[in-house]
């Protein structure tokens, strides 16, 4: 048995989907086991593009077992939406699972997400209003709804009614705007989970029950370890745990664990507000956006671009148990005159720390101490031999690996399954 994680090592969309379908084909199950339907992924497999936010990566091969974990807020109307998409491109849902435990992100979430972001004003967090923080809210408080739940009728319908009550009370007075109505909702949510029914399981028995077979897996994490509500650019992070979440949000032990596989791009992308230590603001980064395509999968906002930040790349190590890296979109580069890497970051007093600071005050105080590396001209776009690469190329991936201290495993240029290089011959 071997189980395997993988996780964002920066602000989430570094790749993880890509990374996780190119090592589903070496695993038996591939499980999710935190976040929601904002975290969404896109994978390309030869001519086809599959556009997924909720469903794990495996679900691409229709002999993996597949499932989404307890830990995961499941949108019903998403969900349903999703599958049917992907059924309609060719994929098959015979072996998909979802536990019956996961909780529902259900209208009034969303609702709820939107009002509380207008009230900050200039003080926003940047979330997807897409209900994830106030459903994970719920569950804290619990009052949450389960699948379990949506699938017994009269316990649904009681919880529902109980939760509008507070939430139109919420709606009216605190924020002046209208109530949600109990009998759509009910309809047409009960129905959603009629049609996911066949799906729901205990799955952190079935995750075990294949664990103890012998059976390899693989667990699939959302957003990146920057956004951690713990360890991440807290209050600008995700309600959930991405750091160390797999073992609580899919019902396992830590010691199922043997590897970490952390998923990082060759510079830094951010979507939502929040500190940014080597943003730029300028044409490079005009450039690094429009190479790499950073528009938000779900959002389809621009994404915030920076320079490659080894000190993040440390604390994610740290936090998270990272042993290897899978560094992607190295291509992006391409056609840029230097390329710059953070080491450290410079106090006002002239020190120079390692750490990433818990203090945001601290933080913004913080400048970048760079490397600054010779950039390459060539396109290695889907140049899978890395001996044909200019020698910059070869030197930056060379100076990743010495500045995190990290394992490379594998080395992406493209989004295509087919444009991974695996630099470790213990993962072919």
């Amino acid at each position: 048995m071997t189980g395997v994680v993988v996780v964002g090592m920066q602000w989430g969309d570094e790749g993880k989907g890509k990374i996780t379908d190119f090592l589903s084909k070496g695993t038996d199950v591939v499980a999710r086991y935190q976040g929601g339907d904002n975290a969404g992924h896109t994978i390309e497999v030869k001519d086809r593009e599959y556009k997924m936010r909720l469903v794990p990566s495996g679900i691409l091969y229709s002999d993996k077992l597949t499932l989404i974990g307890n830990g995961v807020v499941v949108n019903p109307k998403s969900l349903v939406e999703e599958i049917t998409n992907l059924k309609a491109q060719g994929l098959s849902f015979a072996n998909f699972k979802i536990s019956n435990r996961a909780h529902l992100i259900l209208p009034y979430h969303i609702k709820l997400d939107g009002l509380q972001e207008q009230s900050k004003g200039s003080a926003k967090i940047g979330t997807t209003n897409r209900g994830i923080g106030p459903a994970y809210m719920d569950k804290a408080a619990r009052v949450g709804i389960r699948m379990a739940d949506l699938l017994e009728k009269d316990t649904f319908a009681a919880k529902l009614k109980a939760n509008l009550e507070l939430k139109n009370r919420q709606f009216t007075a605190v924020y002046h705007s209208t109530p949600l109505d109990f009998d759509d909702l009910f309809e047409e949510y009960y129905q959603y989970g009629q049609e996911l029914k066949p799906y729901v399981v205990d799955t952190a028995k079935l995750l075990n029950d294949q664990l103890a077979a012998g059976k390899n897996v693989l667990f699939e994490g959302a957003q990146g370890i920057m956004l951690d509500i713990d360890h991440g650019t807290y209050p600008f992070v995700t309600s959930s745990n991405p750091a160390g979440g797999y073992t609580a949000g899919v019902g396992v032990g830590p010691t199922q664990i043997q590897r970490v596989v952390g998923v990082a791009k060759a510079y830094t992308s951010r979507v939502g507000d929040g500190p940014f230590p080597t943003e730029l603001t300028d044409a490079t980064g005009d450039f690094i956006r429009d190479a790499g395509h950073e528009y938000g999968v779900v959002t389809k906002r621009p994404r915030r671009i920076g320079w490659l930040d080894a000190v993040v790349l440390q604390h994610a190590q740290r936090v998270a148990g990272v042993s290897d890296l899978a560094l992607n979109c190295i291509d992006v580069l391409s056609g840029l005159s230097e390329v710059k890497i953070c080491r450290g970051y410079q106090l006002p007093n002239g020190q120079i720390i390692d750490e990433y600071p818990a203090s945001l005050k601290i933080l913004d105080q913080c400048q970048p101490v760079y490397e600054t590396l010779p950039g390459w001209q060539e396109d290695i776009r889907g140049v899978t031999d890395m001996q044909a690469w200019p020698q910059a190329a070869r030197d930056y991936v060379a100076k990743v690996q010495e500045l995190t201290g990290l394992n490379i495993l594998s080395v992406s240029v493209g989004p295509n399954r087919a444009e991974t290089i695996v630099l470790d011959d213990a993962w072919h």
